[in-house]
């Protein structure tokens, strides 16, 4: 589904991501894991074509987007929740939920809207409520759900427990569970190691340094405890 060859980000001057290269096949919970700093950020951003210039090739659905604008891969169908979540804080929730839903047709949107929501209960009761009132769960919750009902056939979440307590992470975990089940491929950039390991499972890379030095299954990364020793404990 997504293929990312010889990737290559900068700001500015800094060279950030040097030679990366991975794989997402359709279906999949794909991690990207390590310490702060190592560009995992970076290459969300390079897929979705934001702030940083690139060289090298991305390929979604057999299709190169690496030259494209950030909308035109959004139509594409990728879905991106950044780590600062992005909602419009004077906009209600059910104002957010409609702007997620531009691209799609219109005759799809109420079903749309009423699976998401059975994912985020507590949304379906505030929905008129303004989205910079929540708490930050909550907000965390209305970004994840505004890119679910884009009916995206991919989507990138970045750092999605940050600053969350157990409970609605559980509920967050839980919620991309049924949206891949669905149908959504995932990634999802984690500091939480135990979080993407334990919990979501499925195949995980490694970022140091701008650069990919392990990949495999959460299994492998748990058990090979040189790997986390030298790339993700701190």
């Amino acid at each position: 589904m997504l293929k990312i060859l010889d990737l290559n980000a900068y700001y500015g001057r800094s060279h950030v991501l040097q030679g990366v290269s991975l794989e997402v096949k359709p279906g999949e919970i794909v991690s990207l894991v390590g310490r702060n700093g190592a560009g995992k950020t970076t290459i969300l951003k390079s897929i979705m074509g934001i702030e940083v210039q690139r060289r090298g090739r991305i390929e979604f659905q057999n299709e190169d987007i690496t030259r494209y604008k950030t909308y035109a891969i959004a139509k594409k169908g990728i879905a991106y929740v950044p780590e600062d979540r992005r909602i419009f804080p004077i906009l209600s929730v059910r104002e957010n939920l409609n702007l997620g839903m531009l691209y799609i047709d219109k005759k799809q949107r109420s079903s749309t809207l009423d699976q998401v929501l059975s994912y985020f209960p507590i949304l379906g009761e505030r929905l008129a409520q303004k989205g910079g009132s929540m708490s930050g769960g909550e907000q965390q919750m209305l970004a994840i759900a505004r890119a679910l009902v884009s009916r995206p056939k991919l989507m990138l979440i970045d750092e999605p427990s940050e600053g969350l307590t157990p409970m609605i992470v559980d509920k967050l975990v839980e919620a991309i569970r049924q949206a891949n089940r669905s149908g959504v491929t995932i990634v999802i950039v984690e500091q939480n190691i135990e979080l993407v390991l334990l919990e979501l499972g499925g195949r995980t890379y490694i970022v140091n340094q701008g650069t990919i030095p392990f990949s495999g299954d959460a299994a492998a990364i748990l058990t090979n405890e040189e790997t986390k020793q030298k790339f993700l404990l701190v």
